[in-house]
């Protein structure tokens, strides 16, 4: 993991099992109602055993030449707990998860496993956006008596000025195996589409909302 080939070769992974989906002429409907010409789903990950394995050996050489110190990971609901899994098991670290809200009933915990005060916890996710999503499971985290400053996603869209960001005035760094980058890399040495439609994406990555006046 010298040099970063091992991008490409998760994000041709993360298309041939389809975590990444294309679709320009017919574009998706996301949750929030706006219209993607890509739809990402990493939770598919799990499903596939060999790929998955493969991911998660990249993940453990990450963590190890990039030294990052922590006691225990904590998934994140709900897409993160099964990564956090994986990589506790690999790493023989302890491991938590950290809830949206509060349980509601018992002993209405937000976090779930056994931590102590004052240890360090790095948080897993499947994937990042702008990483807004995040700040709430770090807010959770810390104010449990748990110190956070790294987060770790198998893709990360980076394609915002992270240090724009509520995460980055909050010291977190964010860590990732794959961008957009390297899934234009592929799709385009691949040839896997016309170079239109991979100019196509590329619009949509720089300015969603222009993309979205055009395309609607």
């Amino acid at each position: 993991m010298k040099d970063n080939s091992y991008r490409d070769i998760i994000a041709k992974i993360l298309i041939d099992i389809e975590s990444v989906r294309f679709s320009f002429e017919d574009p998706f409907t996301l949750t929030s109602g706006q219209k993607s010409p890509v739809y990402v789903d990493c939770r598919k990950i799990i499903s596939f055993v060999k790929e998955r394995n493969i991911i998660l050996d990249y993940a453990k050489e990450y963590f190890d030449e990039n030294n990052l110190q922590f006691d225990l990971l904590a998934g994140g609901e709900t897409a993160g707990i099964p990564y956090a899994a994986f990589l506790s098991e690999r790493l023989q670290k302890k491991m938590v998860y950290v809830r949206k809200k509060l349980k509601g009933f018992g002993k209405n915990k937000q976090i779930e496993g056994y931590y102590e005060i004052g240890q360090k916890a790095i948080l897993i996710e499947d994937l990042a956006t702008d990483g807004e999503t995040k700040v709430m499971f770090v807010e959770t985290l810390r104010k449990s008596g748990l110190e956070v400053s790294d987060i770790f996603v198998i893709f990360y869209y980076d394609i915002f000025d992270f240090n724009k960001t509520l995460l980055s005035s909050m010291n977190i760094k964010m860590h990732s195996l794959c961008t957009w980058k390297n899934i234009i890399n592929v799709i385009s040495s691949e040839k896997l589409f016309i170079e239109k439609e991979i100019n196509n994406l590329k619009i949509f990555l720089d300015n969603p909302e222009t993309w979205r006046k055009n395309n609607a």
